[in-house]
């Protein structure tokens, strides 16, 4: 693992890496914020899943998590959101190809090769931060930011027992009933859609996967609200599955940084409570 660099900042320290992925085929980077801790000490991991376009930078640039977890004692784990590279397919639109690989493992051409997203966050990442840094991987978090904030859910979901607390800013839910979601999962898996379940946070929980409960914020001003994200079905699946949903409606809000960075400590606070020994 190369340290691309790192930073002293709220009492711990902020570094970006970079490492050879074998699930992706490519190098990988990701972002880590440590809170500085006793010596032999063990802390809960907060793993952030970013959106589309974006790389581990935006958050760590903007999502203003560090005084929160550093107050809390939990690290932070950014990875980026796609394979990138020479000789790694991509797209002309930006929801889709390089800095959207939606956190599944594509089976389709030309995808296959190098878009294996789920198997690089679910099992190639946290082993390798948890040879490298001081965490718990029996307390582990979830959260993440539209595209994001989906691969948060459907993780959270499809790996029952590995997470102990998740939340999402601005997720889209159900991307087997949006645009964003159906052009990327018809592109990475292919026309059958019942491949696309296991992919999608609402048809999960219509198929019988359960979390303890959720956080969910979202922005009552974001443009992408009544298309792509569509709350009101996790809402309605939530419900019916006795999922306790706590779906806050932010009014003003958009989908930018503004937005999740507001809402930060709110989440991090969520997930400290649920990561406590």
């Amino acid at each position: 693992m190369e340290t691309i660099s790192e930073t002293r900042s709220h009492g711990g320290v902020q570094g970006v890496y970079r490492h050879q992925s074998a699930a992706t085929g490519t190098d990988m980077s990701f972002s880590a914020f440590v809170p500085d801790h006793p010596a032999g000490t063990r802390l809960p991991v907060l793993w952030y899943l970013s959106g589309l376009t974006c790389t581990q930078a935006n958050v760590t640039e903007k999502g203003e998590y560090r005084a929160a977890c550093a107050a809390a004692g939990i690290v932070f784990v950014a990875p980026d959101t796609s394979p990138r590279g020479e000789g790694v397919a991509d797209d002309e639109g930006y929801d889709l190809g390089q800095g959207a690989g939606f956190y599944i493992d594509a089976t389709e051409s030309p995808w296959a090769p190098h878009f294996a997203m789920w198997r690089y966050v679910a099992e190639e990442l946290p082993a390798i931060v948890a040879d490298s840094f001081p965490v718990d991987l029996d307390r582990q978090g979830i959260t993440g930011h539209s595209m994001g904030g989906h691969g948060a859910l459907t993780l959270a979901l499809g790996l029952p027992g590995r997470f102990r607390s998740v939340s999402a800013f601005a997720p889209i839910v159900a991307p087997s009933q949006v645009p964003w979601g159906r052009k990327a999962l018809g592109a990475y898996l292919g026309g059958d859609e019942a491949k696309w379940r296991r992919h999608d946070a609402v048809a999960l929980i219509e198929d019988g996967a359960r979390v303890d409960a959720l956080l969910v914020d979202v922005g009552e001003a974001d443009p992408f609200l009544e298309q792509q994200l569509r709350p009101e079905l996790l809402e309605q699946a939530c419900a019916k599955a006795d999922i306790p949903l706590t779906l806050r409606r932010q009014p003003g809000y958009d989908h930018s940084y503004y937005f999740v960075s507001t809402f930060m400590a709110d989440h991090v606070a969520w997930h400290a409570e649920r990561l406590a020994p």
